[in-house]
């Protein structure tokens, strides 16, 4: 399989968020994620990003930093860019604090912004109406705890030419005490500019690409998990 290009890295883990070109100590683990802020991603006022609940504004963030990264954020026509994302928990968060507006008054109370987003793929939505993206736009059920499913995945797509660019990442809020059977490695959101048939706008951090038997390879040297992948990539930048 052809090698696609890392273009841009972006995310929001219990360290904050943080980018590629801009911050090194990147560590993804099950630790509680602080709140998302809207000045913390867009400089300016957005009030969709100030009616989601936190799993859609991780995964909104990470996206909007991933595209920064790869000096990608701003447009003037639509770009056939797809995005996919595994996960394990999904928004099953959100469903439940969604439930809870339900049960006051009968089920006359129900909050419509937490409706909206009941979905593990709705900020997929938001974050294609933001950056003007029109590819395939999915969420994938992570059934290993690399937490690479979802690069697999985008790496097939772009092997197949249904588009030209991906982003490829994970999401998941840490682990609450309703979610029992649910054990999570990887908490908070993490996407990756993915390249496959034009130079990317600033330099690359390698290529990454897929063994015969389905393995992540990063310049040819397979990858553990989500952690190692961004480790990979990073290696490479010079150092500041």
């Amino acid at each position: 399989m052809t090698g696609s290009i890392v273009a841009g890295i972006g995310w929001v883990t219990a360290n904050g968020p943080g980018r590629g070109r801009e911050t090194r100590g990147f560590s993804m683990t099950a630790d509680p994620i602080p709140a998302v802020r809207r000045e913390d991603v867009f400089p300016e006022p957005n009030l969709r990003f100030g009616r989601l609940p936190q799993y859609s504004r991780l995964g909104l963030a990470a996206v909007a930093f991933a595209l920064r990264d790869a000096g990608m954020e701003h447009w003037k026509t639509k770009r056939p860019a797809g995005i996919v994302a595994s996960t394990r928990a999904g928004c099953l968060a959100t469903d439940i604090d969604y439930y809870n507006t339900v049960l006051p008054e009968g089920g006359g109370l129900p909050s419509p912004n937490l409706f909206s987003s009941t979905l593990p793929t709705c900020f997929l939505g938001e974050a294609a109406i933001q950056f003007g993206l029109t590819g395939p736009t999915l969420i994938v059920n992570d059934p290993v705890e690399d937490g690479l499913s979802g690069v697999r995945m985008a790496l097939e797509s772009l092997s197949l030419g249904e588009c030209d660019t991906m982003l490829a990442g994970h999401i998941d809020l840490p682990p609450e005490p309703a979610f029992r059977g649910i054990r999570l490695r990887h908490a908070g959101a993490l996407f990756l500019v993915l390249e496959s048939a034009r130079a990317p706008v600033v330099p690359g951090y390698g290529t990454l690409d897929l063994s015969p038997e389905g393995a992540v390879r990063h310049e040819g040297i397979e990858i553990a998990d989500l952690n190692g992948l961004v480790h990979a990539c990073l290696a490479g930048l010079p150092c500041r």
